[in-house]
């Protein structure tokens, strides 16, 4: 699961280690080598687990997509990002939202 891209639709095998990776920050955390660059690069499909390879000199619009289940793994990442907010209103500035359910003694 990649903390960089949280929709990331394919892993992909680094020609260096032979091993598997959501994107190269990835890579560069949990290696102590560089990524090597190639031309032809391996993905696996996380939606069927299937392996495929891409030449990344011949991509056409339709490489965009897993050629065993057509996922649409060429998409705009997104990443987390910092927020904060508030889920409701704020009641110590007004108060008339809070209904006071005890009962007066006389």
């Amino acid at each position: 699961m990649c903390k960089h891209i949280l929709n990331a639709q394919v892993s992909v095998r680094a020609a260096c280690c032979k091993r598997w990776f959501d994107c190269p920050q990835c890579h560069a955390e949990n290696s102590t080598h560089e990524l090597k660059k190639t031309s032809e690069i391996i993905f696996l499909c996380k939606k069927c687990k299937k392996a495929f390879r891409k030449d990344v000199n011949e991509c056409e619009e339709a490489d965009e997509y897993c050629p065993h289940c057509d996922n649409q793994y060429v998409i705009e990442a997104k990443t987390p990002m910092a927020a904060l907010g508030v889920e409701g209103e704020d009641a110590r500035v007004d108060n008339r939202l809070i209904k006071d359910d005890r009962t007066k003694i006389i």
